[in-house]
């Protein structure tokens, strides 16, 4: 698969940056933007690969093959630095790093690159580190900053960079990547597509975890249940729940890899106590661990929410006669119902509770399961 097979449904960004890669309009510093779920960092990654592709012919490069390709893909090329934050923002600290890592030539690609996938998690003191960096670049490097919306960078970081805009695939697209890249039974790529909402990741743990596609029915079957305040704080108690569950999922599996890496990086005995330096290497990783684990389950709470929400935009949907695909179809029946016994009004006064509490959890220090039973109680 070449690198651009990613961004399917896409091909306005794709032309742009094979453009960009043939030596037209070539940038020191891109903005990647579009909602979560659209593929920003992915085709800051994919652009990446393509200017330092092995291939000899231009419009070749991008292949996804090549040994290049390949370990930027893999995320280590040592030319090549993917920049992400476990924590609420990207620290000064982190961002000098980065811009002595960024006056380094390339080491064995044509291009020195540094994407920063959360653009928009850095203060504006911090972004000033980055300023003059990309003011006045290094030759052979490239900035890649990716974030929700032009807005959401400093003007005068995004004026200095080319614009990338990316939008939500059609889910067909998003379902067909599923079934070329991973194998996916077209009916389940088909189901989980429409169900992510055409977010690509999000797609996919579904299609790879049943337990993942449980706790989503789960979710959007709650509202189906509200009778009462009891039944809110019972509801806020189960969303809570799933997202832990949700997080709790992924972690796991991410953190026993990360050991297992750094483990055989150290050259650590299979069998036997590690010496002194080794398990103060893996401490600083568990401690890490631990403070990815606490931003992890926001972003599960939030993710679950959408979900939530995507029940109520179908009843909308519904009570506006808009004929348009429902998201839960398995549920067409019950919302149906739903949408008959309420109003669009009142409808879009439960979106706005939705919304109004993933913005408290994601940008303030409320607590989750307050802000939750806050929300499920004027859901009622």
């Amino acid at each position: 698969m070449s690198v651009w097979d990613e961004l399917g449904g896409q091909p306005a960004v794709v032309e742009q940056l094979k453009q960009a890669v043939n030596g037209d309009r070539l940038s020191h510093a891109w903005l990647f933007t579009g909602p979560p779920g659209s593929g920003r960092s992915n085709a800051a990654k994919a652009f990446a690969a393509a200017l330092n592709c092995e291939r000899e012919d231009v419009a070749e490069r991008g292949c996804g093959q090549c040994p290049a390709c390949l370990t930027i893909l893999g995320e280590t090329h040592p030319d090549v630095t993917f920049v992400r934050t476990e924590k609420v923002t990207i620290t000064i600290d982190e961002s000098r790093e980065l811009v002595a890592k960024a006056g380094n030539r390339p080491a064995t690609g044509r291009w020195r690159s540094i994407v920063v996938e959360d653009a928009d998690r850095m203060a504006e003191r911090t972004t000033n580190v980055l300023l003059k960096a990309i003011e006045e670049p290094t030759p052979r490097t490239i900035w890649m900053l990716c974030a929700p919306s032009p807005a959401d960078v400093l003007v005068t970081i995004r004026s200095r960079c080319r614009p990338v805009g990316l939008r939500l695939p059609p889910a067909a697209d998003v379902a067909a990547l599923l079934i070329k890249r991973d194998g996916v039974d077209p009916a389940l790529a088909q189901t989980v597509a429409r169900a992510a909402q055409s977010h690509i990741g999000i797609a996919r743990r579904l299609a790879k975890d049943p337990n993942a596609r449980e706790r989503r029915t789960a979710t959007v079957r709650l509202p189906l249940a509200l009778r009462g305040i009891t039944a809110a704080v019972l509801m806020a108690e189960e969303l809570t729940s799933i997202a832990t569950d949700e997080a709790q999922s992924s972690n796991d599996e991410r953190d026993a890899q990360e050991k297992i890496a750094l483990l055989a990086s150290l050259g650590a005995p299979e069998t036997g106590t590690l010496p002194p330096a080794m398990r103060a290497q893996l401490k600083q990783l568990e401690d890490d661990q631990k403070r990815r684990a606490k931003r992890s389950i926001t972003d599960s709470l939030d993710r679950t929410l959408t979900d939530l929400l995507s029940f109520y935009r179908d009843v909308l949907m519904v009570q506006l006669g808009h004929g348009v695909e429902l998201v839960n179809v398995e549920l067409s029946a019950e919302i149906e119902e739903f949408a008959n016994n309420s109003s669009p009004e009142k409808t879009l006064a439960r979106m706005d509770a939705i919304n109004t509490t993933r913005r408290r959890i994601v940008t303030s220090n409320v607590a989750p399961l307050l802000a939750v039973e806050a929300m499920a109680a004027s859901l009622i």
